[in-house]
């Protein structure tokens, strides 16, 4: 299910008022089970205080518009460290990080692909693979694009700081 394009420009609004973006909206379950998810984040993340201030306010700009004609629960919460790549602007923005593509079951020539980004062009994604081949992907035919988490780095940076 998608939220009204006139209500998730209104949450758009309301995010950006904090100095915040939207980063997506999700409706996923059904029923009293339904989860209505904002994904938000900021040019340093964002915390748990940020992430409850938009809850409040967006719980009152959706207790007007009803959007869900049953109980949900609202959830807002960061795009987490392998985030989605969804708008061109993140293929540029993400280009040099390494990116896991996931490739439409219509697209046969690849199922997955592991790499660094190098950048989104006339609808085509361009990934530097493990082995330097530079491959061309059709961005309709993308199914997922994730961030690659580092972990490496990540545990050093932890060890470093002790």
């Amino acid at each position: 299910m998608q939220l009204d394009t006139s209500l998730v420009e209104a949450l758009r609004k309301l995010t950006e008022g904090e100095g915040l973006e939207l980063v997506d909206t999700e409706v996923v379950g059904t029923g009293p089970k339904t989860i209505l998810r904002l994904v938000i984040d900021g040019p340093d993340g964002v915390n748990l205080d940020q992430c409850a201030d938009i809850s409040r306010l967006a719980s009152a700009l959706l207790d007007v518009e009803d959007p869900l004609k049953h109980r949900y629960t609202l959830e807002v919460s960061s795009p987490g460290l392998d985030r989605k790549l969804l708008t061109p602007a993140d293929y540029e923005r993400f280009v040099n990080r390494r990116v896991a593509i996931r490739m439409a079951p219509s697209y046969r020539t690849l199922r997955r692909v592991n790499g660094e980004l190098l950048g989104l062009k006339d609808d085509v994604v361009r990934i530097r693979d493990d082995s330097g081949e530079i491959i061309d992907l059709p961005h309709a035919e993308v199914s997922e694009a994730r961030l690659e988490v580092d972990w490496q780095s990540i545990l050093k940076e932890g060890k470093s700081r002790r």
